[in-house]
C-alpha cells in the first residue's frame, strides 16, 4: 500500500499529475493540480491507493488532514472518491470540518457532487469522527460562522452585493484576502449584474486554481 511518493511533477493535467519517482512515473488524482504548480524540485504527495476490480488509482494530497479527510468522506454512502476528491478541490478541510460539525447543510451543498441528502448523511456519519482531523482546531468555530453567512445566497442581486456575499463563502473555505483579491481581478470585467453568488463563487473557484 503506497502512503506517499516523493519526485518532482512531469507533466499536468486538469485532474492529476505525474510524478517522476525513481523514473516511474506516477498519475496521481488531486484535488487542484495547479497548487503544485509554483513547487520546484521533489515535492511530498500523500497518497490514498484506491483498487477496485477494473481499476488501481493514486489519490494525492499536499497535506495529512486532506488524506484524512479524504478517507473520511469514503465512508459515506453515496460518495466515492470522485466526489470525494471534488469536495476537496472547493474547500480546505478545516472549513468542510467546521461544515459538518456545525450541520450547514447549506455550506455542504454548495459544494461539486454533493446534494441535500448526502449533505444529510455526511452530517449523521461523519459529525462525531472528524474531531481532531484537521490540525487547526481553531479555525473550525470561524468557518463554521462564516458558511452559515453564504449558505442561503443563491438569489439573483446586485454584482458588488454579489461578490460580498460569494467572498465570504470563499474565504470560509480557507482562501485569504490576497487570493479572493487576484480571483476578483480576473472575474470583474466580465461579471454580469444578475450573477448570482452561487455562479461567482464557482468561477472565482476556477480562477483560484489556475494560479
Amino acid at each position: 500500500m503506497i502512503d506517499f511518493l516523493k519526485g518532482p511533477i512531469v507533466h499536468m493535467e486538469a485532474e492529476y499529475i505525474v510524478m517522476d519517482v525513481r523514473d516511474v512515473g506516477y498519475r496521481v488524482f488531486v484535488p487542484s493540480p495547479y497548487a503544485f504548480a509554483a513547487k520546484e524540485g521533489p515535492v511530498t504527495v500523500y497518497i490514498h491507493h484506491y483498487v477496485r476490480e477494473d481499476a488501481i488509482l493514486l489519490f494525492g494530497f499536499e497535506s495529512r488532514e486532506q488524506q484524512t479527510l479524504f478517507r473520511k468522506l469514503l465512508e459515506v454512502s453515496g460518495i466515492g472518491p470522485r466526489v470525494a476528491i471534488g469536495v476537496l478541490s472547493a474547500g480546505k478541510p478545516e472549513a468542510i470540518v467546521a461544515a459538518v460539525q456545525g450541520e450547514n447543510i447549506g455550506f455542504l451543498t454548495k459544494l461539486p457532487g454533493i446534494g441535500k441528502k448526502t449533505a444529510q448523511r455526511m452530517i449523521l456519519d461523519l459529525k462525531d469522527k472528524l474531531f481532531g482531523a484537521v490540525a487547526d482546531g481553531g479555525a473550525l468555530a470561524a468557518a463554521g460562522f462564516a458558511a452559515e453567512l453564504a449558505g442561503d445566497t443563491g438569489g439573483q442581486q446586485g454584482a458588488g452585493t454579489a461578490w460580498k456575499e460569494a467572498r465570504e463563502g470563499l474565504a470560509a473555505l480557507g482562501y485569504t484576502s490576497a487570493e479572493l483579491d487576484k480571483a476578483w481581478n480576473g472575474l470583474q470585467d466580465s461579471v454580469k449584474p444578475d450573477e448570482t453568488v452561487d455562479t461567482l463563487m464557482k468561477r472565482a473557484l476556477q480562477q483560484l486554481f489556475k494560479g
